[in-house]
């Protein structure tokens, strides 16, 4: 059942200036997502909109909850159909975005039982890939934010790194389906994140299809300000990473102290 009266809060202190500045590259950087219904738009469509629920309330959080329920029902006289694992993931997605509310800010507080049902949508999904030859364009394009979303949940930067890799990979199936300056240009987007190759080839893709001049640049000034995000982000986690070596090291030097829990940048709820 939906609660909706718990809600994930970042794990930050930001009282240190290190942490401090890692919020503001990250959040930057990920609040990007929401606003690029002022770039990236096809017709009425806006990207934005893929986090909206049907109402956000608990009764609706509960019909698709139930719905899971009978089609994981289903699932255990057929296991493995992809159909049903299609239908799964649609659902539980949906019960995790009618438990995410928006404040006037803009800002979205994902609640744990949101956070949860996200993470039953991300096994669902990854098992329908496994079922499938053709994955869903549709359903890749749902997918796709809420792993972005989930990767600012992350609470290490292998986390992190797994989920945006998997946005990726969900957003690939999405822009070879349905090729688009908004599919493409949004594939770089989250790729700047951890395989900045492909971000590269998406934009090439995205100005292929662009309108004319005017709208390359546009893309490549959109693009160079994701990249640079990107890079800071990747930045910041050598960095850590190192961190957290040398302090392991020490410890194992005969240092009373373990080493510090990984600082991840993106904060937030465990799987």
């Amino acid at each position: 059942m939906a609660s909706g009266d718990k809600e994930n809060k970042m794990l930050f202190d930001l009282r240190s200036g290190r942490r401090r500045n890692l919020v503001k590259v990250v959040y930057a950087t990920l609040a990007v997502l929401m606003g690029l219904s002022l770039f990236l738009v096809i017709g009425g469509f806006n990207i934005a909109e893929l986090f909206e629920s049907d109402g956000g309330s608990g009764e609706a959080a509960q019909a698709y909850e139930e719905q899971a329920e009978r089609i994981e029902a289903k699932l255990v006289k057929d296991p493995g159909e992809p159909e049903l694992l299609k239908a799964l993931t649609r659902a539980q997605l949906n019960a995790g975005n009618a438990q995410v509310t928006v404040e006037p800010s803009g800002e979205r507080q994902v609640s744990t039982d949101a956070a949860q049902e996200y993470q039953r949508a991300y096994q669902s999904w990854s098992e329908y890939l496994k079922a499938t030859k053709e994955p869903d364009a549709g359903l890749a394009l749902l997918v796709a934010p809420m792993l972005m979303q989930m990767a600012e949940l992350s609470t290490s930067y292998a986390q992190a790194d797994s989920r945006v890799g998997s946005a990726s990979d969900a957003q690939m199936i999405v822009a070879e389906a349905r090729p688009s300056v908004n599919a493409w240009t949004t594939l770089a987007f989250y790729s700047y994140f951890t395989d900045p190759e492909l971000a590269e080839k998406a934009r090439a893709e995205a100005k292929k299809l662009a309108a004319g001049k005017s709208e390359r640049e546009a893309i490549d000034k959109q693009l160079d300000e994701f990249k640079k995000n990107g890079d800071r982000y990747r930045s910041e986690r050598v960095a850590a990473e190192k961190a957290e070596k040398e302090a392991a090291k020490a410890g194992g030097a005969g240092g009373s102290a373990g080493a510090p829990a990984l600082e991840n940048p993106l904060g937030g709820l465990g799987e």
